[in-house]
């Protein structure tokens, strides 16, 4: 089988925002599609999504540029390829671009071109994709962690964190796992109603309500798992994405939108200190900003035997950083995120290193997503253990979620759940 054409098609974001949906046509009359998702909590260093930068239409952010780069430099230059060599594939690309961060001819681009051609090769193989990229060991359906509270960049809220998060670790399987989270989500609307506290919701689903603190966005978590009948700690626990590079300036955390002042980066690890001697917190993300190594080092040296510590815009997919904070020791865990480094080859490179490192890997979507379920199977077909998927609301974090029902189904006895 060969490559045939590669089409790329200006469609919208969850939020509104234009973004590529991509189709790899093969010779066999097989062929595969799939959509690029967008970040608005973004770290410095990742691969970079191509914009058309024309103010009269979108705002500036239409994908044009990068559609012409698809059909126009990418589709050719990967023509006439076998779609099961996907390193090979992505090589080229990478190689055509011959940038760091892909600005020049568009991560959002090339991944698109990326994720259809797995899915198309998938396809003509007559596999689900988590089978076709994990081998007949992918059997291991993820932990959820459901963003329920957003604060930060996610939503018009008094958080300075970005996303609290529940994680129904303690259920016996995924399906189980999604009854334990939604039956907590209606636990907790129930209870922000109750306190005259706004539903409606962030980009990712979660409740963006004006809460006195960022404790008591735990505190109502706890209440919502014991009033939905579910053991704090045990059977559903709280994640946290403080996403801190957004509230970092000049050296200091400025917490104020919950009037909690400016803090060292002792001081902050110092308040999560706290927070996990009063909270069931089993993960905590992006606790210290992007550029504060050190204070990530002292942060999972100080926290890291009791938490899990993993970094996003720190660490952005990429295996130079990777390998840095692996040497340095300044994580124990990576958010992976396929549009942060923007081939499905480099984020499996990626995952690769966490392995041999044992780390954690946390397999996770973007604020501005597309209907697109490819992450839900490239989760299974990784084996971690761990998705971030947004909450169990909106169509867009929904169709992952249920993609992932699916599987469990398709897979019966073999299906396993946990980490």
């Amino acid at each position: 089988m060969r490559i045939q054409s590669v089409r790329a098609l200006e469609v919208l974001d969850s939020r509104g925002t234009p973004t590529l949906r991509v189709t790899v046509a093969l010779d066999n009359g097989v062929s595969g599609n799939s959509s690029v998702p967008s970040g608005a909590s973004t770290g410095e260093n990742e691969a970079v999504e191509l914009r058309d930068g024309d103010a009269g239409r979108y705002g500036g952010k239409g994908v044009l540029r990068a559609i012409a780069n698809v059909n126009e430099r990418l589709g050719p230059a990967v023509a006439g390829m076998d779609p099961r060599q996907q390193a090979r594939i992505d090589r080229a690309m990478i190689e055509l671009d011959a940038t760091p961060t892909k600005a020049r001819l568009g991560a959002n681009a090339i991944l698109g071109v990326s994720q259809a051609v797995a899915r198309a090769a998938a396809s003509a193989c007559g596999l689900p994709l988590y089978a076709y990229l994990g081998g007949t060991g992918a059997v291991r359906l993820p932990v959820p962690m459901v963003n329920v509270l957003n604060g930060g960049k996610h939503a018009d809220s008094s958080l300075d964190l970005q996303e609290f998060m529940l994680v129904p670790r303690g259920a016996p399987s995924f399906s189980e796992a999604m009854r334990y989270a939604v039956e907590t989500f209606n636990a907790l609307k129930a209870i922000l109603k109750g306190k005259g506290y706004a539903t409606s919701v962030g980009d990712e689903g979660g409740f963006a309500p004006q809460v006195q603190s960022n404790e008591e966005a735990c505190e109502l978590l706890v209440k919502a798992i014991r009033q939905a009948g579910f053991e704090p700690g045990r059977e559903v626990a709280i994640a946290i994405d403080a996403a801190a590079s957004s509230f970092y300036e000049d050296g200091r955390y400025r917490l104020t939108r919950s009037g909690q002042g400016d803090k060292t980066s002792a001081e902050m690890t110092a308040l999560y200190r706290e927070w996990l001697d009063r909270y069931p917190i089993v993960s905590i993300e992006d606790g210290l900003a992007e550029n504060d190594w050190e204070g990530f080092r002292e942060h999972t040296s100080a926290l890291g035997d009791r938490v899990q510590i993993v970094g996003d815009d720190i660490l952005v997919t990429n295996t130079r950083f990777i390998a840095r904070a692996i040497e340095e020791k300044t994580c124990n865990a990576v958010l992976i995120k396929l549009n942060q480094i923007g081939t499905v080859t480099e984020t499996i490179e990626a995952i690769e290193l966490c392995r041999k490192a044992g780390w954690g890997y946390v397999i996770s979507h973007r604020s501005g997503e597309t209907e697109d379920p490819f992450m839900a199977d490239f989760a299974v077909a990784m084996g971690g253990g761990q998705i971030k998927t947004g909450s169990v609301c909106r169509s867009e974090r929904m169709a992952k979620y249920n993609r992932l029902l699916e599987i469990e189904a398709e897979l019966g006895e073999a299906a396993r759940f946990g980490l």
